[in-house]
């Protein structure tokens, strides 16, 4: 099974507002660039989006190692949302749980895979999280510009 690095960023210009995303897939050598962006979005869902793009990119199931700066992703889907699913989408403030199409979706994508979740520092000198930040940055730039 080939072992690909994905890193993975969002943002957001206002929260909710025009947002992009950005992920960066690794294997060996070779590198793929992919973002996005939506008008109207949040900084958390431009996370997940990057990390659901990025998985889904993947042709053949492949072990992943995630790296995201995004404490809502990383304990999302490695802490939380086992909870959530028990609880029938319910989180632990008894209210419906935020993004939970998306939630759907990184879940449906990491099952193909056999995938582990990194945090890292944002904004620390971390080359890739650096080179995604700014591709997010970049496309919620981009849509924000055509308002």
């Amino acid at each position: 099974m080939k072992r690909v690095e994905l890193f993975t960023d969002g943002a957001c210009k206002g929260n909710p507002g025009p947002g992009g995303w950005g992920a960066l897939l690794r294997l060996g050598p070779h590198e793929k660039e992919l973002s996005g962006a939506d008008p109207a979005t949040t900084n958390n869902r431009m996370e997940m989006t990057a990390a659901i793009k990025g998985l889904a990119a993947l042709i053949e199931p492949c072990e992943v190692d995630v790296y995201s700066d995004s404490k809502y992703l990383i304990d999302g889907i490695t802490k939380w949302v086992e909870g959530w699913q028990k609880r029938g989408w319910i989180s632990a403030s008894k209210k419906p749980v935020r993004n939970e199409d998306l939630w759907h979706e990184l879940i449906a994508q990491t099952a193909r895979h056999q995938v582990s979740w990194h945090w890292v520092k944002g904004h620390s000198g971390h080359p890739e999280n650096d080179r995604v930040d700014q591709l997010a940055s970049d496309e919620a730039e981009r849509i924000a510009a055509k308002r």
